[in-house]
Parts: C-alpha cells; sequence; structure tokens
C-alpha cells in the first residue's frame, strides 16, 4: 500500500496539473472512447499502457482469460459492460486480448491446480473450446509453452464467437456500425499479434501497415426478399 501511495500522491503533484484541463472536461462532458478492450486481468498487461491511450479514450473490462461468457439472461459484469459500451457509449471498435503465459489458460489446461478455486474453475468453462481445439487439432508433440500459446491464442477466437450472441453487438454487426477485433499480447517481447478473420490466423503488424479485423459489419439488404415480403402478409 505504501507504493500505492507514493503513486496517489505523485499523480496528484506531478500528473494531474499538466492534464487538468482534460480531466475538467472529461468531467463536465463526459466519455466517448474510441474502443472498448475486453482484456485480461494479469497485473502484466495493461490495455492503457499497451495501447498509450489517454483519459477518456479507451473503455476497458478486464477479468481472468479475458472471457465473454455468450449471452444469457443472468446478468454479469462482463455482459452489462459490452452493453453499456455499445449502446450507451457507441464505440465502434471491440477488441478482446489474450496474452503469453496466462495463468487462467494455465488453470485451463491443469484442473488440478484450481481444487482451492473453485469459482475460477467454473469461470475457465467459457474456455474449455479452446482447450479442446487445441488437444485435438494442433500436433501432438507441442511442449508446455507451446500448447499454453496456444490455447491462449484459440481462446481469443472463441471469445469472439461468444461476443457475436450478444444481441447489442449483433445488431451492430448487422448495420456494419462496429468491428470486431482479436488481439495477442506478448509479454516478453512487446510485440502484439492481430487476428485476421479472413485469413483466420494471427499475424504481426508493421508501423504502417492497415490493421486486419476479425469480424466486420455485414450490413443488412436493402430489400427485403419477397418470401418474406409474403409471409409477412
Amino acid at each position: 500500500m505504501g507504493d500505492l501511495l507514493k503513486g496517489i500522491s505523485s499523480f496528484r503533484g506531478a500528473v494531474f496539473p499538466d492534464h487538468s484541463a482534460l480531466y475538467r472536461r472529461l468531467a463536465h462532458e463526459g466519455q466517448s472512447p474510441q474502443a472498448l478492450m475486453i482484456s485480461c486481468a494479469d497485473s502484466r498487461v495493461m490495455p492503457e499502457t499497451i495501447t498509450q491511450s489517454g483519459p477518456g479514450e479507451l473503455f476497458v473490462c478486464r477479468n481472468a482469460g479475458n472471457i465473454v461468457p455468450p449471452f444469457q439472461t443472468m446478468n454479469g459484469g462482463v455482459s452489462s459492460a459490452i452493453e453499456y459500451a455499445v449502446v450507451a457509449l457507441g464505440v465502434r471498435d471491440i477488441i478482446i486480448c489474450g496474452h503469453s503465459d496466462c495463468g487462467a489458460m494455465k488453470g485451463l489446461c491443469h484442473p488440478d491446480l484450481l481444487g482451492k478455486m473453485p469459482n475460477v474453475a467454473a469461470w475457465l468453462k467459457h474456455s474449455h473450446a479452446a482447450h479442446s481445439i487445441v488437444c485435438e487439432a494442433y500436433p501432438p508433440n507441442m511442449n508446455e509453452k507451446e500448447k499454453i500459446r496456444a490455447v491462449a491464442m484459440e481462446n481469443v477466437v472463441v471469445q469472439l464467437d461468444h461476443l457475436r450472441t450478444h444481441p447489442s453487438v449483433a445488431a451492430k454487426l448487422a448495420k456494419s456500425e462496429v468491428t470486431l477485433h482479436g488481439w495477442f499480447f506478448d509479454i516478453e517481447t512487446g510485440d502484439v499479434l492481430v487476428y485476421d478473420g479472413a485469413a483466420a490466423r494471427f499475424t504481426e503488424i508493421g508501423d504502417h501497415q492497415n490493421l486486419p479485423v476479425a469480424v466486420k459489419g455485414r450490413g443488412v439488404p436493402h430489400v427485403i426478399p419477397a418470401t418474406a415480403q409474403i409471409a409477412a402478409e
């Protein structure tokens, strides 16, 4: 706590004065973030630092394993954050960001480690598909580090699929008003890999390269099919 208190003191004395006008504007005008990022709660993964975002620019939801439960009527923090970001704030981009050396993915691969953490074990059920994909579709001779990394990457893709089940997201995709992104942050190198939905793979990005996307808005037909008109009559 001592270090945290020193940090608060430093922020108030050295950082805030230079940005007081920005914070004052945000306090009066509210927030209008560019994107929603759903990332892991791992203390080594800091979305604002990775993207170099300032106050008000990024709406962040963090949890163990960067998980998005499929939509259901039961309320949940992740589902509420998604709905609020999309409906109330009007974000046009949603990013799911996984990372290397993920403790949640280690627990997924080794359920025995979660014996004293029943809530974590239950939460990770939303990632079981990623584990199954790696176990059945990847080479069986991968070492432990390679397997954890593969599961973490597949987990990003699985959570993107879950994200599309949320009505607010599905509606915005149908109107081409939102784009979905899958990222993977390598803690050791600082690299960010981006999921290319068209190629179905993660790819490195250069400083001036167009950013691949996972899921683009599809739009809806402007003309209702004749069969639908007949059915409506």
